[in-house]
């Protein structure tokens, strides 16, 4: 087996549990957030930053690393680990969200999606076979079945056909994939109906992966909406398996997916607000670019003690950022992720306590502006 997965703790009170993956290039305590690195690169950030803020695995971009700078020459550099000089685990997602959210831009059959670049127009074709190959060259430690994100809201009838090929797709990659040194995960899908939800889930289970992912989600559906869905899909997923929210990264979502058994996050959001001077905090969303923090000589967060809060104000964060100095996008970056890096470190300490539903109330409740 490429991974392995156990459960050592759980919260008494909720779904919560803490776990530990284990990967060709280590072991990862689950619940656990994993930066986004779409190009080879967490955006500002070098490898070693990523080590000191406890990171343990970090997710690419498949459809972005295919068209640049190709799958090909990543396979020649020795894999991305070697690549982009990070020895620890990698997942990489299987280019599908991508690829369908180019929309008018590609065109989907039974054996694949046919769609055009978006840095020069250039027409290409992925089918499940292709992505599993792609992401074998790459060499992650996950990879992730071909799946297709259904689109919100859509029809009941659009929903079921979609849902039904992304199995017929997932069987497919099972039977491409052949590396002992990586783990494919299946996704489970079904737009926001529950039928379909609880079908994709007993299909996928029953083709036995080693790890599921509920895509599909946090794609412009109330939050409450998507907590519904997690309600009766994770039950369905094993209860020894490593099961994967796609694509959420913020903290109350976190918290409330944490809350209904959700092991592994991944989200852009973290590194995108903060270029554009957008900040976690323990009230909520701080955007520190604004006027009210000219003359504010206090860190972003006076509860964080990441190394951006230790060393420097609002008001010289500000200034930078106004200036388009790099350091200040490199600034919020570190302590975007550091915030949420060290929000799952508080989640598992929390669990193993049993003090996990409490703090998550607390929490919440001191949320001001999300």
């Amino acid at each position: 087996m490429a991974i392995s997965f156990e459960v050592t703790a759980r919260c008494p009170e909720t779904g919560a549990r803490v776990g530990k993956l284990h990967t060709p290039h280590g072991s990862i305590s689950t619940p656990v957030f994993m930066p986004v690195g779409t190009q080879a690169t967490v955006k500002t950030m070098a490898p070693e930053e990523l080590k000191k803020l406890g990171a343990e695995i970090i997710l690419s971009n498949t459809y972005h690393l295919y068209l640049r700078p190709g799958d090909d020459l990543i396979a020649e550099a020795g894999g991305l680990h070697a690549f982009m000089n990070w020895d620890r685990a990698i997942l990489t997602d299987s280019g599908g969200f991508q690829i369908f959210s180019l929309d008018a831009f590609r065109k989907i059959t039974e054996e694949g999606v046919t769609f055009r670049s978006h840095i020069d127009g250039s027409e290409h074709f992925i089918s499940p076979e292709k992505a599993i190959e792609i992401q074998t060259n790459l060499g992650a430690d996950i990879i992730m079945a071909f799946d297709e994100c259904i689109p919100y809201p859509c029809t009941y009838e659009y929903a079921r056909e979609s849902t039904l090929r992304t199995t017929r797709w997932a069987e497919r990659c099972l039977t491409a994939h052949h590396s002992q040194k990586q783990a494919l995960f299946g996704i489970v899908q079904g737009g926001m109906y529950r039928d379909l939800r609880e079908l994709s889930a007993r299909d996928l289970v029953a083709l036995d992966f080693p790890g599921y992912a509920v895509g599909g989600l946090s794609v412009g559906e109330p939050k409450a909406l998507m907590y519904e869905v997690l309600d009766y899909t994770v039950p369905l997923l094993p209860a020894d398996k490593p099961r994967y929210l796609m694509g959420v990264g913020t903290p109350d979502c976190i918290l409330e997916s944490v809350a209904r058994g959700i092991d592994m996050f991944d989200c852009v959001l973290p590194t995108r607000i903060a270029r554009n001077g957008t900040v976690f905090t323990r009230r909520g969303r701080l955007v520190v670019r604004n006027a009210e923090y000219a003359r504010d000589f206090r860190p972003l967060d006076p509860e964080c003690s990441c190394y951006t809060c230790r060393n420097y104000s609002r008001a010289y964060i500000r200034h930078l950022i106004k200036a388009n100095e790099i350091l200040g996008l490199r600034l919020t970056t570190i302590h975007n992720l550091a915030f949420l890096l060290n929000l799952m470190a508080e989640i598992r300490e929390h669990i193993v306590r049993g003090s996990f539903a409490a703090f998550k109330a607390e929490y919440l409740g001191g949320i001001i502006n999300e």
